[in-house]
């Protein structure tokens, strides 16, 4: 009979105690031995009758018949042999056809005549039969259960016992009694339930469940560090809580396992320590120990086990849904994975932000990284905001540094084919951020010892002895103090940039038309005063060449720019390098900013003239200068109101930073040449010959904040006086300004055109407001108006000066 014993579910194997399982281990491994003996035993039997078979001479059929008739004729006397009457003719001819034929063992294997000399399609059914190998009967070996030993004075005596078998009869009835009750339950109607009393009873069992869990939660987290004594009752509940994330009834399994899932989240959050519990070793279990001692290590022992075992319920539910699997009970359907993955994902995410000191939280990241780049725009924004809050908080760097070495494993497993946002949390890392800050060893005096000569100058003998023993006892605390020290927090730091500008290198290097190139060059822009001196040569050329290449989009570029100048602005100083091809660049592309939407391009604009012009204004010609002011004044013109006050107050900074710009306020020109607006080199378009007469068309613009600053440029951006801004103003940089003034999802009110008569009383305060869509056509008609007047201006002012 087939063996239809189940495998124990997990929670009958929980409430096993050490010597079942053992027995059964032992029950297993005799098993498996009694089935190899009777294997072996078998093959031995084999090899034996094949040994037999070559060794026995083979003699001629004759003798064969002669030798075996008188065993026969004995046979027959004690048989009851059949008799001859009773058979018919055919069935004599067959029988003395088959004793003409020769066997294995008893044909002339000398003789090379085959003994089948007919084809195989004209063989009998019985020679067929014949050849069919036997079973042979062997009597079923006895099973042993082994039940629990006894102990006397001698020691431990192990108990077994045969394993019962019953017999046919009785597995025939009870056969029979289990199909008469299958029967009787099915003959018995089930009750019809309407849709509403489903309803009810579903909220019945639902809300019954939630009872369940809610009980046990506040039962665990009934003050777990002072109750040692309910240490294990605790651990208990919590298994009973995990049991429930296998609940079975398919009206309420979803719903019950997401309830378990975030409480049992919550429930370690909270009685987990603030310490990674380690196992423990041969000889501190050897070790007698009080009870309580006892008790709280068989308490983080469980805790230990019943965290890793939920860690691995969530994989188990995020590895399902991914491989569209489905458990053998079917209890929750394919569609309803989603949502329990999702839960499993947020349960991680939590716990990864929460304990990144507890135990198994490497194995949280490996888990959650990957996820940073699903296909689930939902799973995948989930995960990235916990590595970027995982980032901002942790101030030792540990955590840190296990985070980006799975990123840069996870970028060059999968040949660089990741999303953007995978390398974008890189840049919150607060690496720079700790660095600036002093540590509480830096704030904090260090205690100082006596030495050994003060000690015998100003203490007497005993007191030297005390002062001895206090001292030893200080630094022992000292030394366990959990403050890190700075050097150690610096070195973490450095190993993980290390890691960041590795993966950084190989994309720049071996993936230069991958979508991860502008999350590259902004990290790079974020982290470029850090890098190796030895590496600014290398990377300026490439960055260079990458903007050469023509291949980068506007803001790549000026990434590319970025980054050049955050290298040279820091540890770059001190290295003789002209980044003329950088200004070039961004002076040429100035006019490719979108004058009609609003857009982030301005804000990186403004960094790149920050860093290149106010930075490093030793560094920076007169000429130059000119040129810059006089093209931002330009592009003023037809960008939106929040760009325009971003650039004018960058221009009111160059203004006050480098001498005699108030050239460009005088209408007569200084030196030869003309002014060449069209010529992409700052140094030689001849600024110094123009003057800024885009100030008188920005002092009539219709957002007031422009007109200040257009009117406060146009006297010469005094610090002080009449034509000072104002503190609110004039304190702020001019990226901060841009984003105040930012217009995203906002409108502002420029006057009504004349050509639109209305009546008074159909005027409303909505009418004053006109939306994005026309806000941006109006914009788009002015900077075409604007560009149109300024080429004619222009070309006026050529030919004048030339005639």
């Amino acid at each position: 009979r087939k063996n239809t014993k189940r495998v124990p579910s997990f929670r009958k194997l929980l409430r096993t105690s050490k010597i079942k399982l053992d027995n059964k281990l032992k029950n297993k491994q005799y098993k498996q031995q009694s089935a190899a003996k009777k294997y072996r035993k078998e093959q031995k039997k084999l090899r034996q009758a094949v040994r037999d078979a070559v060794c026995r001479k083979p003699f001629p059929l004759e003798d064969y018949k002669k030798k075996h008739v008188a065993e026969k004729q004995e046979e027959e006397k004690e048989d009851d042999a059949l008799p001859l009457d009773m058979m018919d003719e055919d069935d004599l001819k067959l029988m003395e056809d088959l004793a003409q034929k020769a066997s294995f063992l008893t044909r002339d294997i000398s003789s090379n005549e085959p003994v089948h000399v007919k084809k195989r399609k004209q063989e009998s059914v019985i020679e067929k039969y014949e050849k069919m190998p036997r079973r042979m009967k062997t009597e079923p070996e006895k099973e042993l259960i082994h039940l629990l030993p006894i102990k006397d004075k001698g020691g431990i005596i192990p108990q077994t016992m045969e394993k019962p078998v019953l017999n046919g009869a009785e597995d025939e009835e009870e056969d029979a009694e289990e199909m008469e009750v299958a029967e009787d339950f099915s003959e018995e109607p089930l009750p019809v339930l309407t849709s509403e009393e489903m309803a009810a009873q579903r909220k019945r069992k639902l809300q019954e469940r939630k009872m369940h869990i809610a009980a046990l939660a506040s039962a665990i987290l009934s003050d777990p560090e002072n109750n040692v004594a309910s240490f294990l009752n605790q651990i208990k509940k919590v298994k009973e809580l995990r049991a429930m994330l296998m609940e079975q009834d398919p009206n309420v399994a979803v719903i019950v396992r997401k309830l378990v899932m975030v409480s049992l989240m919550e429930i370690f959050k909270d009685i987990a320590p603030s310490y990674k519990i380690r196992p423990l070793t041969e000889a501190e279990k050897a070790t007698k120990v009080k009870k309580e001692t006892q008790k709280l290590r068989e308490f983080e022992e469980g805790l230990v086990s019943q965290y890793k075992f939920y860690l691995e319920n969530l994989e188990q539910t995020i590895k399902d849904w991914k491989q569209r699997k489905l458990k053998k009970s079917n209890v929750i359907s394919l569609k309803a994975y989603k949502g329990l993955a999702e839960i499993a994902v947020k349960c991680l995410c939590e716990l990864l932000v929460a304990l990144p000191h507890f135990n198994f939280h490497n194995n949280i990241i490996v888990l959650i990284v990957p996820l940073m780049n699903d296909a689930s725009k939902t799973i995948s924004e989930l995960c990235s905001e916990a590595v970027k809050k995982l980032f901002k908080q942790d101030k030792l760097g540990f955590a840190s540094l296990g985070v980006v070495k799975v990123i840069s494993g996870l970028v060059k497993g999968r040949n660089y084919n990741v999303r953007p946002e995978v390398l974008k949390v890189f840049l919150h890392l607060r690496i720079k951020e700790v660095e600036l800050k002093k540590d509480s060893e830096d704030i904090a005096p260090k205690k100082k010892f006596m030495t050994y000569k003060e000690k015998r100058k100003n203490l007497s003998r005993m007191q030297r002895k005390w002062k001895k023993a206090e001292e030893k006892l200080e630094r022992e605390l000292l030394e366990a103090e959990a403050s890190e020290s700075k050097e150690k927090k610096l070195k973490l730091h450095t190993e993980t940039l290390d890691v960041v500008f590795l993966t950084y290198f190989r994309i720049l290097k071996k993936a230069q038309k991958s979508p991860l190139l502008p999350a590259v060059l902004e990290g790079l822009a974020k982290f470029a005063h850090l890098i190796n001196v030895e590496f600014f040569d290398d990377l300026l050329i490439v960055l260079h060449s990458l903007i050469a290449s023509g291949g980068l989009t506007y803001r790549e570029s000026l990434h590319c720019i970025l980054s050049a100048f955050h290298i040279l602005s820091g540890q770059g100083d001190v290295l003789n390098i002209d980044p003329m091809k950088f200004y070039t660049h961004l002076y040429k592309t100035l006019f490719s900013l979108h004058a009609g939407r609003t857009n982030d391009d301005i804000g990186i604009v403004l960094q790149c003239l920050d860093v290149m012009l106010a930075k490093r204004r030793k560094q920076v010609s007169q000429q130059r200068a000119l040129a810059f002011i006089k093209r931002l004044s330009t592009l003023a013109l037809h960008v939106l109101p929040n760009s325009s006050v971003g650039i004018l107050a960058t221009n009111r900074v160059l203004m006050q930073t480098f001498p005699k710009m108030d050239l460009l306020l005088d209408n007569e020109s200084q030196g030869s040449g003309v002014y060449l607006p069209e010529l992409d080199e700052p140094e030689h378009c001849n600024a110094q010959n123009t003057a800024l007469w885009e100030l008188h068309l920005l002092q009539r613009h219709y957002h007031p904040t422009v007109q200040k600053f257009a009117a406060h440029l146009s006297v010469g951006a005094p610090a002080e006086g009449s034509g000072a801004l104002s503190l609110d103003l004039s304190r702020r940089p001019a990226t901060e300004l841009f984003e105040a003034y930012s217009m995203r999802g906002m409108t502002f009110n420029p006057p009504v055109p004349s050509v639109t008569p209305r009546r008074k009383d159909t005027f409303s305060q909505k009418d004053s407001f006109l939306n994005e869509e026309l806000n941006e056509q109006l914009q788009q008609h002015i900077s075409k108006t604007v560009i149109h007047k300024t080429l004619d201006f222009a070309k006026h002012l050529k030919e004048s000066s030339l005639s």
